[in-house]
């Protein structure tokens, strides 16, 4: 496995220049079943060295257990690293997995930002997502709320996550948006109906999540009733019965080219993401996932590797065939407001 550091792209027109890929910290605190604090800071430690800097985290992540795990590595780092965390998803602690509740009002707004600050022990954190929207607040005054902690110092950058592009249009023009994230793979392209050409036209970066459909890409991932209880994955459409069966014979096509290449199928997919920068003429930084320190080696090999047209022509269709809803409720994605 290559050891080479990644280079470095702008994270947005204008913005602080950052690893080409980044790094997803949820799976080390939530989501994915038990994981080992230890082996996730050396992971940590491992991506900084082969040039990762944005590592992204949220409020909701651990219920906040996430940040306060990446607090001491920022910190001890805190010239090299960019941290981006997120507020506006709520979940009572305790409450089923999937249960949300979506909170974008100024004063939540300023809560949810102190309380983050104090669990990552900083003054300021580099990137602050809105992680989901409330319709019912008026995009203007979330946006303004954030642009005041902009002003106070409070924040670096602004980014949306899970947003159309007529509201990222809307927001940009309140205040500028260095990033949006929002889940994009070869499983899922919902945000081609609008957001990636409004991306381009202001100059904002995409931030792509679950680059490897939360695992299933990798060709790897067990049956979902082999999973922990507390994996997030069980309760999803896509990994459930039937739609499993049919997306996994989706796969056949990134086999044939991970093995043609002698690379992972896994390395393929997120090869197609990065990819998608030039295709669509935006920056793009993905943040796949990991607790280890093998798996995130394996990861960043993939900035390196160009798919040919005829590969991409291959993987072409899968989005399309693809079995199942990214959650089991819509309600809050982009999708369900374009």
């Amino acid at each position: 496995m290559s050891t080479d550091r990644i280079g470095t792209v702008e994270l947005g027109t204008g913005g602080p220049r950052v690893g080409a890929q980044g790094l997803g910290c949820m799976g080390m605190s939530f989501a994915y079943g038990p994981a080992d604090d230890t082996q996730s800071r050396a992971t940590l430690d491992r991506a900084l060295e082969l040039g990762v800097t944005l590592f992204d985290t949220a409020d909701i992540y651990g219920f906040g257990g996430n940040e306060e795990l990446l607090a001491p590595f920022v910190n001890a780092h805190r010239d090299e690293v960019f941290i981006a965390t997120k507020f506006g998803n709520s979940r009572k602690e305790g409450a089923p997995l999937g249960t949300w509740q979506v909170r974008n009002d100024p004063a939540y707004i300023r809560q949810a930002i102190d309380a983050s600050l104090r669990r990552l022990r900083l003054d300021r954190v580099d990137l602050y997502y809105m992680h989901r929207r409330d319709p019912e607040v008026p995009l203007a005054e979330s946006i303004g709320a954030l642009a005041e902690l902009v002003a106070e110092g409070k924040v670096g950058h602004l980014g949306l996550s899970e947003v159309t592009g007529a509201e990222l249009r809307e927001a940009h023009a309140v205040h500028p948006i260095a990033a949006v994230q929002s889940e994009w793979s070869l499983f899922t392209r919902d945000l081609e109906r609008s957001l990636v050409a409004a991306a381009a036209e202001l100059g904002t970066a995409v931030v792509p999540y679950s680059p490897l459909g939360r695992g299933f890409l990798t060709g790897s991932l067990p049956d979902a009733r082999e999973l922990p209880d507390s994996d997030y994955r069980r309760i999803l459409p896509r990994f459930s019965g039937g739609n499993a069966e049919a997306n996994a014979a989706l796969l056949e096509p990134v086999r044939a080219i991970a093995a043609a290449r002698g690379i992972t199928p896994g390395q393929v997919a997120l090869a197609w993401v990065h990819q998608r920068a030039a295709v669509h003429g935006v920056t793009v930084v993905p943040i796949p996932g990991t607790r280890r320190p093998e798996r995130l080696e394996e990861n960043l090999a993939a900035v390196g590797i160009e798919l040919t047209q005829d590969e991409l022509d291959a993987l072409e269709p899968i989005a399309s065939k693809v079995a199942g809803d990214r959650y089991a409720d819509m309600s809050t994605t982009s999708t369900a407001r374009e």
